[in-house]
């Protein structure tokens, strides 16, 4: 059973920064794309970054140039940097891999870890 399992998560005020990191034994990023997604309340589920197996990044336009995903290959995690946080910002936020094709259909999910930003 692979699992996923997030941690980083917690509430911070708007303009603050948090780091999410996502541990998968059971998953080699280094032949693996994964992702970044995130919930917010009466919203749909939206990809928020994503990192190919050759370390290529992208990023929905609502985090470009304030959310940053990288990953550590030798220790199979995954990481999310996230600055400038906003009240919008406010979500459960999942990772998931591996993940394949143009639809980035994900094959396991961690259980997930809130970020609450406080304006």
């Amino acid at each position: 059973q692979v699992q996923l399992v997030e941690s980083g998560g917690g509430l911070v005020q708007a303009g603050g920064s948090l780091r999410l990191s996502c541990a998968a034994p059971g998953i080699s990023f280094s032949i693996h794309a994964m992702g970044w997604f995130r919930r917010a309340p009466g919203k749909e589920r939206e990809l928020v970054a994503r990192i190919t197996s050759g370390g290529s990044t992208k990023y929905a336009d609502s985090v470009k140039g304030r959310f940053t995903i990288s990953k550590d290959n030798a220790k199979n995690s995954v990481y999310l940097q996230m600055n400038s946080l906003k009240p919008e910002d406010t979500a459960v936020y999942y990772c998931a891999a591996p993940c394949w094709g143009s639809a980035f259909v994900c094959d396991y999910w961690g259980q997930g870890t809130q970020v609450t930003v406080s304006s």
